[in-house]
């Protein structure tokens, strides 16, 4: 509601159970009434199917997304399977032998050889969660950059799933883009897509910081795009709102 105030717009949230979208017939009979989507954070296998159901839809018909933590997770899960031709490509916290974990606990995709351990279902979870304030570098010309107005940023953290950063150039090489990583490069806390009008996510938690007058640029900025996709939608006789799945 914050990033609406910035746009002079009142947001009208739509809730919609995550459950209700792991189908593409069934995200689009919940998703093609709403001007922008956001899956926020969260812990836990339940309803990561619909999530990744309203990635796809998202993606595909070019509305505008936001993930926040567990969100951009899901975001990459999808592009991975969906784009990349990794159908197995899961997260270790849901999946812990999945062939292609693009999601990983950082010490599960930083051993010795350069690959990926595998785990059992309970070990190695003591003591992995990352909390608090980061520094994170953005890419330069990225929109995450342009928004925020710096290269360097600090944004708070809650989670202990990263990116795993094996599969960073076959992600770059298909128009995702990383664009923003702590200052040694080794995690990604920033992700973009090409040819999209607003599809970001982070792994950070921006939410804290937005405030009605003073909303964070992510959100500002996602309900510009949302207003600019409403005038499309209404073009086309639709009704106009905003999802969070």
């Amino acid at each position: 509601r914050a990033g609406g105030f910035a746009n002079f717009a009142k947001v009208n949230i739509k809730w919609v159970a995550s459950d209700d979208c792991a189908t593409d017939k069934d995200a689009a009979a919940n998703l093609s009434d709403v001007d922008a989507i956001c899956v926020p954070g969260g812990f836990g296998v339940r309803g990561i199917e619909g999530k990744l159901g309203a990635l796809k839809y998202a993606r595909e018909n070019k509305i505008p997304y936001y993930g926040l933590c567990l969100g951009l997770q899901i975001a990459v899960i999808e592009f991975a399977r969906n784009v990349l031709g990794l159908p197995k490509a899961h997260s270790t916290e849901f999946d812990c032998k999945s062939p292609d974990p693009v999601i990983a606990l950082i010490t599960e995709w930083t051993n010795a050889k350069g690959g990926t351990e595998v785990r059992s279902e309970t070990s190695d979870l003591g003591g992995t969660m990352r909390l608090g304030a980061y520094e994170c570098h953005l890419t330069p010309g990225s929109m995450a950059s342009r928004l925020y107005g710096e290269q360097v940023i600090s944004e708070r953290h809650r989670h202990r799933y990263e990116f795993n950063y094996n599969f960073h150039s076959r992600f770059e090489e298909s128009g995702f883009l990383c664009s923003g990583t702590s200052p040694d490069k080794r995690l990604v806390e920033f992700i973009e897509m090409e040819n999209h009008p607003y599809w970001v996510g982070t792994q950070a938690h921006p939410e804290f910081k937005s405030r009605p007058d003073r909303p964070h640029p992510l959100f500002r900025e996602l309900i510009a795009a949302s207003l600019v996709n409403r005038e499309k939608r209404l073009a086309r006789g639709a009704n106009a709102t905003v999802a969070q799945s």
